[in-house]
């Protein structure tokens, strides 16, 4: 398996909406899960759930 490039991911997050990072990350299916509630995510920022999302893809990565 190849590592994932990172400013491809970066910019694909970039663009994607609001409602998308969120829903990514409400559905992220990797080898840990993200427990956020959606009450949660609804307060944070685009910039704060990108971020996040950022990190979950780059730990992703690394385990595998």
């Amino acid at each position: 398996m190849t590592k994932m490039n990172y400013d491809h991911v970066a910019q694909s997050i970039a663009q994607m909406t609001r409602e998308d990072v969120q829903n990514e990350l409400l559905c992220f299916n990797g080898r840990f899960e993200l427990d956020f509630p959606a009450d949660y995510l609804n307060q944070l920022s685009a910039d704060r759930l990108r971020h996040i999302l950022m990190a979950a893809k780059i730990q992703q990565d690394r385990i595998h």
